[in-house]
C-alpha cells in the first residue's frame, strides 16, 4: 500500500529561503537545484509513509542495509571540516529481528569544533505470532553542543496488529522504559525517570485513489507527557498530479515555562509529473 516515488516537479504550501546570499552568482549555481532535491526528497517521505516499520512485518531475511559516508575540508579565505556517516544496519532471521541505526556528525570552522554528535537506535524485535510481538530497544543522543549532554531510552514492550486487510491496516505497541538525560553543566539539571510509551497506527484505504492514515505516539513520564498525533490523507487526483494534506498536534502536559503546550503543523503537499 506504499505510494510511487516518481521524478515529479513538487511543489510545497511553505518554502524557506536563506536570508543571505553567496558572495557572486557563481556560487550560487547548484543552489536552486540542491534546494529542489531536498523539497523532493521531503515530500516523499511523506508520501511514502510505511506502516509495516512496526514489528517486523515486511522484513526481508538475511542482512540488509547501508552505509553512508561524507566529508568536504576547505582552505583558503576560510579553513572549514565536515564528517558524516550515516549507517542503517539489520538482520531477520523469520522470528528475531535487529536493527541498528547510527549517525555521527563532525565539524569544524577555523580549527574550533562546531559540532559533533552521535545519535545512535538499536532494536531487537521477536514475533510471537502473525500479530503480536515484543520488543527492546535503547536510543540516545550525545552531543556536547545541544542542551543535552546525552539522553538515553531504554524500553521494552509489545506490538499487535489490530487489523491486516488489504484496505485497512492498524498497530498499536507500547510498553515502559527508563530515561537518563544528562545536561549541560551551566542548566545543572540531570534527570532520571521512568517513561511509559504508546504508539499507533493506522491507514485506511478510502478508494483506490485516496489514503488516509493517522498516527499517534504517547510518551508519559513524571516531568511531561507529551502526545503526538498527524492525520493525512493522500489522493492521486489523475495519473500526474498527487496531493497529501496533513495536520501535526504536539501536546505537552508540563510545559517549560515561556512555551506554549500546544503547538499544530498544517502540511500540504502537492506533486505534478510532468513525464
Amino acid at each position: 500500500m506504499g505510494n510511487r516515488a516518481l521524478p515529479y516537479l513538487t511543489l510545497a504550501g511553505i518554502v524557506a529561503f536563506s536570508p543571505a546570499f553567496a558572495q557572486t552568482a557563481f556560487d550560487n549555481t547548484n543552489m536552486a537545484e540542491d534546494r529542489n532535491e531536498a523539497l523532493t526528497d521531503a515530500i516523499e517521505d511523506d508520501f511514502e509513509r510505511d506502516i509495516d516499520d512496526f514489528g517486523n512485518r515486511g522484513r526481508t531475511l538475511g542482512f540488509d542495509g547501508s552505509i553512508a559516508l561524507r566529508g568536504t575540508a576547505t582552505s583558503g579565505n576560510s579553513d572549514d571540516v565536515y564528517l558524516g556517516i550515516g549507517s542503517n544496519l539489520g538482520y531477520y532471521d523469520g522470528t528475531n529481528g535487529y536493527e541498528l541505526r547510527l549517525n555521527y556528525t563532525y565539524a569544524e570552522d577555523d580549527g574550533d569544533t562546531t559540532e559533533e554528535s552521535l545519535f545512535y537506535d538499536f532494536q531487537y524485535t521477536r514475533d510471537f505470532t502473525t500479530r503480536a510481538y515484543g520488543f527492546a530497544k535503547v536510543q540516545g543522543t550525545v552531543d556536547e553542543f545541544s542542551a543535552y549532554d546525552s539522553d538515553t531510552f531504554v524500553g521494552i514492550g509489545a506490538g499487535y496488529w489490530i487489523y491486516d486487510q488489504p484496505t485497512i491496516k492498524w498497530a498499536v505497541q507500547g510498553g515502559p522504559g527508563y530515561r537518563v538525560a544528562e545536561l549541560d553543566d551551566a542548566l545543572d539539571a540531570d534527570f532520571e525517570e521512568e517513561a511509559l510509551s504508546l504508539s499507533s497506527a493506522f491507514s485506511y484505504q478510502v478508494s483506490p485513489t485516496t489514503f488516509l492514515t493517522n498516527d499517534t505516539d504517547v510518551i508519559a513520564s513524571e516531568s511531561d507527557t507529551v502526545i503526538y498525533n498527524e492525520i493525512g490523507m493522500n489522493v492521486a487526483l489523475n495519473d500526474r498530479l498527487a496531493l497529501r494534506t496533513s495536520l501535526g498536534t504536539e501536546h505537552h502536559t508540563d510545559p517549560k515555562a515561556g512555551f506554549e503546550a500546544t503547538d499544530n503543523t498544517l502540511g500540504v503537499s502537492l506533486v505534478v509529473g510532468l513525464n
